[in-house]
């Protein structure tokens, strides 16, 4: 184990393993807190494409504008931490899940269908929002 440390610290110093041991942790907890907050609090057909979607439709233009970049960025980051949790300890694929619902692109309802529909995925979500009494989701029918 000596060897492996020694090995792994030629390349990357001290301090950059410990921050990244550190930041390894606060995404853990970080993901056991917002996840269920997230996926209970979600409408039961949220993953249904049939049910358009609209968010901040009726605010001011520019108020819209501003919360979709806002959104997005969010996303982003989302994906990229989730990203990470595949290679860290953390939920990754439910933390890029949300991070791909919050980003703003062609095929992205169909993308999630996807996700969300492998039985893994859905059994989890619905087990854990059943546990804080909400009804499990929705999708729609293959075709």
């Amino acid at each position: 184990m000596d060897g492996l440390l020694s090995a792994v610290q030629q390349y990357i110093s001290t301090e950059t393993l410990v921050t990244l041991t550190a930041l390894s942790m606060v995404f853990f907890v970080g993901s056991l807190i917002a996840i269920p907050f997230i996926l209970v609090r979600l409408p039961t057909d949220f993953f249904d494409t049939r049910v358009p979607r609209r968010w901040m439709e009726d605010h001011h233009p520019v108020l819209r504008l501003l919360g979709h970049i806002v959104k997005n960025v969010i996303g982003a980051i989302f994906l990229f931490v989730g990203f990470l949790m595949l290679f860290l300890p953390g939920q990754g694929i439910l933390t890029m899940l949300i991070g791909v619902t919050m980003l703003d692109f062609p095929g992205k309802r169909k993308m999630e269908a996807k996700m969300i529909g492998q039985p893994a995925v859905l059994s989890t979500i619905n087990n854990m929002r059943q546990k804080f009494g909400q009804p499990p989701l929705t999708i729609a029918p293959k075709p």
